[in-house]
């Protein structure tokens, strides 16, 4: 999958605090992921990312 960072990633499962949106902070073996409803950041094993992704949304405007 062609993921990078800043992209905002659409999951199967909730997160404890009720929603399903990532952002993207880091992109490797590891992902490391940011909950847009609470904030919190915690890395998880890029297989394991891969499957629960329902969809990625990219910002294609951003300002440099």
């Amino acid at each position: 999958m062609d993921i990078k960072v800043d992209d905002i990633l659409t999951m199967k499962k909730n997160h404890p605090c009720g929603t399903n949106e990532m952002l993207v902070l880091r992109v490797g073996m590891d992902f490391r992921l940011k909950c847009v409803k609470c904030g919190r950041e915690f890395m998880v094993a890029r297989n394991k990312i891969e499957k629960n992704i329902k969809k990625v949304r990219r910002e294609e405007n951003k300002d440099v």
